[in-house]
């Protein structure tokens, strides 16, 4: 550290400030120690500063869904291949790049996984999580707000807990995708609904039918789907065979919007001329599906950006209040609706 110190030309303690990520170094400073650090191939030893600062220098993404991962498990292919996962893990990068702190996956699909990953954590395993709870009545945000380990929650919590999170207004964005529907002109409208006891899905799924209620839309038909691409297809047929007539869908997701699309192209039935389309997220099935769909923009990555921050500061003070950031959607318009 002397080395880099001379070679930056500042002291010792501001590179021991840089490398330890203390927050409100100068920028500046900030890029002269790295330069130097990379200029005199300086290498901390993890372990010797783990045992002063009592950080393991890492956080944690922490899955957890109702998988059990021990064997052929499938969850790994979707985990690097679904665009949800991969906009989160990117905003959650390019917060904790700059600042030398690694991110490590936690994985959690049964009632013992999550109290070893408890355990795991109270032993020092990272310094807190960011967690992405995929299933309703999931134990395991109590668990950890019980034991103490500073951590994020990304989205509403299911059942009310004292940890914070970041989600965005699931409402006010289907209330968008209403609004939209309305002004094309559409009269005869459906839904695709993501599972009824997930959060995202029933604040979407309300914020659409009050929003067309205030158009003297008093009853919305509506199929269930899982957020898949095959549950988009076959929620498209259902509704169809419901509502001959259908001329707009609104699906809680894009993987189910192109899905609706699919099956509407398999159907002779033209989008949006003679149904309009329009899914939720923004993601990249919204660029592949042909048309490309009109869709609610969910900033993803911001969110993911802000549960760092939100964690790293719970890190630095455990004082700090349990607290909600909640962003904006925006509406995309594309050639699907």
């Amino acid at each position: 550290m002397e080395d880099v110190a001379q070679v930056a030309g500042v002291s010792r303690a501001t590179v021991s400030r840089v490398i330890n990520g203390v927050r409100n170094v100068d920028p500046e400073l900030h890029e002269v120690v790295w330069r130097a650090v990379n200029a005199t191939g300086y290498v901390p030893n993890r372990a010797a500063r783990s045992l002063v600062t009592r950080r393991t220098g890492s956080v944690a993404l922490l899955v957890s869904d109702s998988e059990d991962h021990s064997v052929n498990d499938p969850f790994m292919s979707r985990f690097f291949t679904d665009p949800y996962f991969g906009r989160v893990v990117g905003g959650v990068l390019s917060v904790l790049r700059p600042t030398g702190v690694h991110l490590a996956l936690m994985l959690a699909g049964t009632d013992e996984a999550r109290v070893k990953v408890v355990g795991d954590l109270r032993q020092g395993h990272a310094d807190g999580v960011v967690i992405l709870s995929l299933h309703p009545g999931d134990t395991l945000p109590r668990l950890i707000a019980d034991a103490g380990i500073p951590a994020v929650l990304f989205g509403r919590p299911a059942i009310p807990t004292p940890i914070s999170y970041v989600d965005v207004a699931n409402d006010r964005g289907a209330a968008m995708a209403a609004e939209h529907l309305i002004a094309r002109g559409c009269e005869r409208i459906g839904i695709i609904s993501g599972p009824a006891d997930v959060p995202a899905s029933q604040d979407r799924l309300a914020g659409f039918r009050q929003a067309m209620a205030r158009h003297g839309h008093a009853y919305i038909p509506c199929v269930e789907g899982n957020f898949t691409l095959a549950s988009g297809e076959a929620g498209m047929r259902k509704l169809l065979a419901e509502e001959p007539g259908l001329d707009g869908v609104f699906a809680l997701n894009d993987l189910m919007a192109q899905g609706a699309v699919h099956a509407l192209r398999e159907l002779d039935r033209a989008v949006p001329d003679e149904v309009a389309v329009i899914g939720f997220d923004d993601s990249t099935p919204a660029l592949a599906a042909r048309p490309t769909l009109t869709t609610v923009r969910h900033p993803m990555e911001d969110m993911a950006a802000e549960a760092v921050r939100l964690l790293i500061a719970r890190i630095d003070d455990p004082s700090t209040r349990v607290t909600s950031v909640i962003f904006e959607p925006s509406l995309v318009v594309r050639h699907s609706a």
